[in-house]
């Protein structure tokens, strides 16, 4: 999650793609938004879902002309091949 959370703020968007589930990956990223700050990553919970699988819940904290945005979210990854991946969020 962190890794991932880092590919943003850096706009690593190959590596966000390498780590995402083969069976939701998109084609391509939409490009961010001119002017978007990441300000944070806030870890707030993480369940294993047997040895294939998991979910973390986080708050990512961004600014966008002036504004605060906050991103609250549940991700489901799996683990295929001994690497994890991200499949999709959960709400």
């Amino acid at each position: 999650m962190r890794s991932r959370y880092s590919a943003y703020v850096l706009g690593l968007d190959a590596y966000l793609l390498d780590t995402w589930h083969p069976r939701t990956c998109p084609a391509a990223l939409e490009p961010q938004p001119a002017g978007l700050r990441w300000l944070g990553l806030e870890l707030r919970g993480q369940r294993c879902r047997g040895a294939e699988g998991a979910t973390v819940e986080f708050v990512a904290r961004s600014k966008l002309g002036g504004r605060a945005h906050r991103l609250h979210e549940t991700s489901r990854f799996e683990r295929l091949d001994n690497r994890w991946f991200y499949v999709e969020a959960l709400d």
